[in-house]
């Protein structure tokens, strides 16, 4: 169980990062992405916060092994 919940938190961080990675992309091509250029600091914000997330669901599952 404490395995698959370390899966689940990588999994999370990824989606995360890739959500508002596309949103920051989208941002600075032109497009207004999801929301518009306003939400660069959440965008950012999100960004390290599903890296840290990533960092420490795969840490633990490490620890695991």
């Amino acid at each position: 169980m404490p395995r698959l919940l370390c899966l689940l938190g990588l999994v999370v961080a990824g989606l995360v990062l890739l959500l508002f990675l596309a949103d920051l992309a989208l941002s600075f091509t032109g497009s207004g992405g999801i929301f518009s250029y306003p939400s660069l600091m959440m965008d950012i914000a999100f960004i390290v916060a599903s890296a840290i997330l990533g960092y420490l669901a795969w840490s633990a599952l490490k620890e695991l092994k």
